[in-house]
């Protein structure tokens, strides 16, 4: 059976951790679910006409989104492609609740994860932990997630090797 889940993220190496861990538990309880993942971060579009008409999700994503997330999104999906279907990185552009929960119900979203340690700001992003924990149709889960300081492979593709 396929199911699909959010993980709320910022597009730092530090927010795969919660993908790391949920697929880390999935796999130790022998899940026999696959999953497709939606990686959704926030973003405010602004109230520019000419940014409306012009701006795609492909042009957000080269301002939001570095490539060495999408080359770690790809060692963590081949670790567990036994329980990955596919993996999706997308946006909220929303500000009512009403809109994400149309969002949720539109892509059949089942459980939500989310670690408050994970900030999205900057670059247009805002935080989407208080819609998740609002939507009354979705389970959310919160996933600890320790940011350490001082870690030498801190923005490199390194980091996600570390254990949090």
């Amino acid at each position: 059976m396929t199911k699909t889940i959010l993980i709320a993220t910022d597009y730092s190496l530090e927010s795969l951790n919660i993908l790391k861990k949920v697929l880390k538990e999935k796999d130790a309880a022998e899940d026999q679910n696959q999953y497709n993942i939606l990686l959704t971060s926030g973003y405010d579009s602004g109230d520019s006409i000419r940014d409306l008409l012009f701006s795609t999700k492909t042009s957000v994503f080269n301002k939001i989104r570095p490539a060495e997330f999408c080359d770690a999104l790809g060692i963590i999906s081949n670790k567990y492609s036994h329980l990955v279907n596919k993996t999706i990185c997308d946006i909220f552009t929303g500000s009512f609740q009403r809109t994400f929960n149309q969002y949720v119900k539109a892509e059949n979203i089942e459980e939500a994860y989310y670690s408050p340690s994970i900030k999205s700001k900057g670059k247009g992003k805002f935080d989407l932990i208080p819609y998740i924990k609002k939507c009354k149709e979705l389970k959310s889960y919160e996933i600890k997630v320790e940011v350490k300081e001082s870690l030498p492979e801190r923005g490199r593709l390194a980091e996600i090797f570390v254990e949090a």
